[in-house]
Parts: structure tokens; sequence; C-alpha cells
């Protein structure tokens, strides 16, 4: 779980925090005089009056200790501009006012992952039935997971019903060149990963139980990533080393997000948290192998791969199909070679048009 430090003159706040944080964040509430003991974590609340100046120049040397991609959101009075100006000028990423709401607060922190959603009005004025409620139904999974929201299960069956049918009657080439059009990496990647996941099960002839099954894990395989900053999810280029590290830890923190889903199947959970495991051990988060890993988990790497080798980034222009299936050959032992030779007509369909 990832860790919030919260740093308060009043502990009212600091107990405010954890009931609305607590199941999201590990807490380590501290008195603002421990600042000075420490430097800023990953994430960290200053809740402090800055009406006070003569501690000022310690903070801004305390806040210099940042790290890189840190978020430090400093809690101010609405009607205080002095106060906000001061906290920015000390180098804050964030404010949010008393009394604090932990929706704003997330939203400071994840990066208000929710303008990503609020962008796609044009995708859904120009999309397909289909696309348009997959869209819709990413957006209640990553607000579930970002503001702590209720994952609504029929809403995403009923986006997986509308993508069955309609990649059932037009192909996944079609699909491909709906959600491409999208503006986000992020919800583009998800919505590929899930049509490939459908169209794959379809090959591969399961009923339309599993095909449903498919398109629900393919929706919320990601759901971490609504926990990983704005910043580093639609960083137009590479991601550093210290980028992919915190990257890495999205499908731990998916499984966090689920944990409380109510009826939620456990397969789900499995996919969701072991989706980047490789038989040979040398995936992660928990170097499973071989038969440790679910053949669910199995068919949605193999799609959650080809959906990040295929998709359209402001960095580079997608891989064909059939250069994406190579790169899967080429991973040798480290995915299902059955699958893999069975996946060759989806690689076909991948094409783009």
């Amino acid at each position: 779980m990832l860790q919030l430090s919260i740093y308060s003159d009043t502990q009212g706040n600091a107990d405010l925090l954890h009931r609305q944080l607590g199941r999201t964040f590990e807490l380590r509430c501290r008195g603002f005089s421990r600042v000075p003991d420490e430097g800023p974590g990953l994430y960290t609340v200053i809740d402090t009056s800055l009406r006070d100046t003569s501690h000022l120049p310690e903070l801004k040397q305390w806040m210099a200790k940042r790290p890189k991609d840190g978020k430090v959101i400093f809690v101010v009075d609405k009607a205080s501009r002095i106060e906000e100006a001061r906290a920015f000028a000390l180098g804050a990423t964030g404010v949010v006012h008393r009394p604090i709401n932990g929706r704003e607060l997330l939203s400071k922190i994840w990066g208000d992952f929710a303008t990503l959603a609020e962008k796609g009005a044009e995708f859904r004025a120009e999309s397909p039935r289909a696309a348009v409620a997959a869209f819709d139904a990413l957006q209640n999974v990553f607000s579930a997971a970002c503001m702590g929201g209720r994952l609504d299960a029929e809403q995403i069956n009923t986006a997986g019903e509308e993508m069955v049918a309609q990649i059932g009657a037009q192909g996944l080439g079609s699909w491909i060149e709906t959600v491409r059009k999208h503006h986000s990496q992020t919800y583009q990647h998800c919505l590929l990963v899930t049509g490939v996941a459908v169209a794959f099960g379809q090959h591969l002839g399961v009923g339309q139980t599993d095909r449903l099954r498919l398109s629900f894990a393919g929706l919320v395989h990601d759901i971490g990533k609504a926990r990983i900053p704005v910043s580093i999810l639609e960083k137009p280029g590479p991601l550093d080393a210290s980028e992919l590290a915190v990257m890495r830890e999205h499908p731990q923190l998916g499984a966090e997000a689920l944990a409380a889903a109510p009826g939620l199947q456990p397969e789900m959970l499995d996919m969701v948290i072991h989706h980047h495991e490789y038989l040979d051990g040398s995936g992660y988060p928990h170097g499973l192998k071989a038969a440790e890993i679910a053949d669910l988990v199995r068919i949605m790497t193999i799609s959650d791969v080809f959906g990040a080798l295929i998709e359209k980034r402001s960095y580079k222009p997608p891989l064909s199909g059939e250069a994406a299936y190579q790169i899967l050959l080429d991973m040798g032992p480290k995915l299902d070679k059955d699958l893999v030779r069975e996946f060759r007509p989806i690689a076909r369909l991948g094409r783009p048009a």
C-alpha cells in the first residue's frame, strides 16, 4: 500500500484524513514540529498556518528534498490568497482548502485523473455504441479506484455484452481503428487490451459467459493505474527508471482497490495483480512460474503485451500486427507457447486499417 505522510498542527485534521483515506493509503501522521527530522516522502500533506513566516525558510529547505515525482500538498484557508501564494512559493505541488476533503486531496495526489475522462467528449461523440459503453465503464472503474467509489459490475457487464456483439459482427480491426482515436494513452490501452482479449476468446471458441469474463477482466485489469500519477501515465515519451518503478506498482495497487468490491470473482483479482507475471518467473510483482499462473491470466498477459505494442503513442507509431506478433514469439518461455500459436490469427486481425 502506498504511504501518505501527514504533518499537521491539529490532530483532528489528521484523524479526518485517516477516516477518509485510511483504506487507500498507509498513513503516517506526525506533528508539524517533526518536519525537520525527516524528508518529504512520495506523497506528503502539510497542514499548518503559513501566516507565521518564522518557519518558512526552514520549510523551503526541507521542500528542496522532495523526491522526483513526489507530491507535497499544503492545506490552506480558502479565503487566504496569501497562504496559497506562500505554499506555491515554497514548492507545493498543489493546495487543498480547509476543511479537508478527501476526494479533493486525492485529485491533487493522482494528478486529477478525472480530467482524462472529461476530455473524451469527442471520442464519445464519434464512436459506436459499444466503444462508448466501454469508455463509460472504464470511467467507473478508474473512479472507483481513484476516489473510493463503488465498482458498478452491472455497467461493466453491459459494456462487455456490447463489445462482444460488435467485435463478433465487425471484427477486431474495426475496434482497434476506433479506440486508437482516444486522446488518452491509458484509456486507449485498456480499450485495446479488452478488445484483443474478447477477440482471442472468440477465436478460441469459448462460450458467451467466458467471453464476458474476458471483457470484464480487460476493463478492470489496469485499475491500479488510477493510483499512478497522471504525469507518469500520460508522459509523452519513454519512462525513466524511477518512473518505471512507480508504474510497476499498479498491479498491487489494483488488487488493493478491488479488495473491498463486493461479489467480485477471485479470478478477477488474480488477473489484476498477476497480468505482468511470466511463465519463466521473470515477471512481477510476485515472480510466479508456470503452473502458478492461471489460464485467464495467461490470456490477459498476451493481450496486454500485444495491445501495448499496437497502440498509438505521441512518441512512437503503432507496430503492425505481424511485427507485434513476432515480439510475442521472441518472448519464448515467458508466454504460453500454445496460446501464442493460437493467437496468430488475432495478430492478423490487428493489422492497421
